[in-house]
């Protein structure tokens, strides 16, 4: 593994995913609900950030590996999966959304090995339509963790609108891989 800034940060991301989670853990008493909603924000945002500085330090540092590409999307998958699951265990998203979003990253990643290994991966890469996906639920997980209303704006209601759209844009995005996909399928039978 090549230990340069993008892999670096791609790590810390895979690092947070237990302090978003843990912190709904602790002691009742030991911090307020409000500052367990506040850190979860606070820390998922801070890694949902590295996502897209990995990134760009990869290409603007020519420092892009093949181990960075198979890491990155399996820390944002990891790093988006347990936070549903989080909001569903505390109430704040319904099961049937996490299991469409999660159900849909797996089924896409094993889409993108398989078509990878019959030679057609760049029929399955990431498109617009993915990436506005994954933007609705990089903004609506931290206003679900967050959770507490601020005078003027309400992160319940808004994050809670932005998830349907990612489930939805995530139903979309995964029927349109499967065409692209079909082609495939077909010509090898």
């Amino acid at each position: 593994m090549p230990l340069n800034w993008p892999n670096i940060l791609t790590l810390f991301r895979i690092l947070m995913i237990p302090v978003v989670v843990g912190v709904f853990y602790l002691p009742r008493g030991l911090i307020s609900a409000h500052e367990q909603n506040l850190i979860a924000c606070s820390v998922f945002t801070a890694a949902a950030i590295t996502d897209i500085l990995d990134g760009y330090l990869a290409r603007r540092l020519n420092q892009m590996s093949s181990f960075g590409a198979f890491l990155d999307p399996v820390a944002d998958k990891l790093m988006v999966a347990a936070a549903l699951i989080i909001l569903v265990q505390l109430g704040r998203v319904d099961a049937l959304i996490a299991v469409i979003i999660i159900g849909r990253e797996i089924a896409i990643s094993a889409l993108r090995e398989w078509m990878a290994k019959v030679g057609d991966a760049k029929s399955v890469a990431v498109n617009l339509l993915g990436k506005i996906k994954t933007i609705a639920q990089m903004v609506a997980i931290p206003m679900l963790l967050y959770h507490d209303r601020i005078p003027i704006f309400n992160p319940r209601v808004v994050g809670t609108w932005l998830i349907y759209l990612a489930a939805a844009l995530t139903l979309i995005s995964m029927v349109h891989y499967m065409q692209l996909a079909r082609p495939s399928a077909t010509r090898l039978g």
